[in-house]
């Protein structure tokens, strides 16, 4: 029998994310997507919180779409919501909705990273791309608390229950290739915590190792013509 998880347990794991990823995350994004020339009409953000990527890309699409389980007072006014439990239900859009469809921050909430990742493609059109970003659980900061405490710098107790998935860029890329996706590449934010320290890796030697320096790790993909 499949478990339910009570509506008030599922708005707190929401809260705790406060709706936003870090701007290196949405740096990331807009630079990986930039450097390929690809833009569209609808940008779809499947766990958009409080939509803080759209700034961001906002000269490349006409038309931002956000899917969440919990709607954010900061989400832009001129922008389009859709309220969803992504563990419960699929992305509440027809197939091949979008241009461009993007997970910042998002499979790691989620039980089952493999429909989700189903569900992408399913909503991105033809020939269309799909970006997804998560915790990076290879970099020397993740590596260190692993071998300290037994687990990954990004699924410790404070992050609980909000953090359930931990992937690596392996397993995002097999999962993404078992769900159709053509033409996967691995990206880094290129930044990165020092351990045991609020600083961050000098940008120049995060662009060199960005594996080993980087706190998060993104995938693109594309959905192929058929």
């Amino acid at each position: 029998m499949t478990a339910v998880m009570d509506p008030v347990d599922v708005e707190v794991r929401a809260r705790q994310t406060r709706g936003e990823s870090s701007e290196a995350i949405y740096r990331a994004i807009a630079r990986t997507l930039s450097q390929r020339g690809i833009w569209g009409n609808v940008l779809l953000d499947v766990g958009c919180g409080a939509g803080r990527l759209w700034p961001y890309l906002c000269d490349l699409f006409a038309t931002y779409i956000g899917v969440d389980v919990i709607p954010y007072e900061q989400f832009p006014k001129s922008a389009s919501f859709r309220v969803a439990d992504l563990d419960a239900e699929g992305v509440p859009l027809p197939d091949r909705s979008a241009d461009v469809v993007v997970a910042a921050e998002t499979i790691e909430h989620l039980e089952n990273p493999r429909a989700f990742m189903r569900e992408l493609v399913r909503v991105t059109k033809a020939d269309g791309w799909i970006v997804v970003t998560t915790p990076n659980q290879l970099a020397l900061l993740s590596m260190m608390t692993l071998f300290v405490k037994g687990r990954f710098n990004a699924f410790q107790d404070v992050q609980y229950p909000a953090h359930i998935t931990a992937l690596l860029p392996i397993d995002l890329q097999r999962i993404a290739e078992e769900s159709g996706v053509t033409g996967t590449a691995i990206e880094y934010t290129e930044e990165g915590r020092i351990p045991l320290t609020a600083w961050h890796y000098p940008g120049r030697l995060a662009r060199c190792l960005p594996q080993a320096f980087s706190d998060n790790v993104l995938l693109l993909g594309k959905r192929p013509v058929r």
